[in-house]
């Protein structure tokens, strides 16, 4: 997963870059199944990998982006880049660590997990009941986006 990430943002191929992007969502379905959370695994690949990605395809079809290797998707700014990153890996780090530390040897347990109401029922009481407006706002930028591509791509 972290050597599709890479490859995710180092690719000169627009197309390559969305099929190593199905790659990074698949492995955090994988980490969401390692977890306990089938149902988020699940909807992890559903939406994501299954209707995303493809609307990242279709965007990227419909708006004549370069296929090919293609000099103007690079710049100049990778060592500040590989500086940013290094800093926020060392953030992240260091609240791990001060979150989990070595000598309570803390682990996960499975069993509060399971019994703390993260059911497929209660998850799905929050998203249309709870949450139903932030829903529904997604949906209305996703589909904006779609056909924000369309006109784009649209021969006058």
């Amino acid at each position: 997963m972290v050597l599709a990430a890479v490859r995710l943002v180092t690719t000169q191929n627009v197309v390559r870059a969305a099929l190593f992007l199905v790659i990074v969502l698949a492995g955090a379905a994988a980490q969401f199944l390692l977890l306990a959370a089938d149902f988020v695994a699940v909807v992890q690949i559903v939406v994501y990998v299954g209707a995303i990605v493809v609307l990242f395809l279709f965007g990227i079809m419909l708006t004549r982006a370069p296929i090919g290797r293609h000099q103007d998707l690079d710049n100049d700014q990778r060592w500040l880049a590989a500086i940013v990153s290094l800093f926020l890996a060392g953030v992240l780090g260091t609240i791990l660590v001060k979150a989990y530390p070595f000598k309570d040897a803390a682990k996960i347990n499975f069993e509060r997990i399971s019994t703390t109401g993260h059911t497929s029922e209660a998850i799905g009481t929050a998203i249309f009941r709870t949450y139903l407006v932030p829903f529904e706002v997604v949906s209305v930028l996703l589909t904006a986006a779609l056909v924000g591509a369309i006109a784009v791509a649209r021969r006058d």
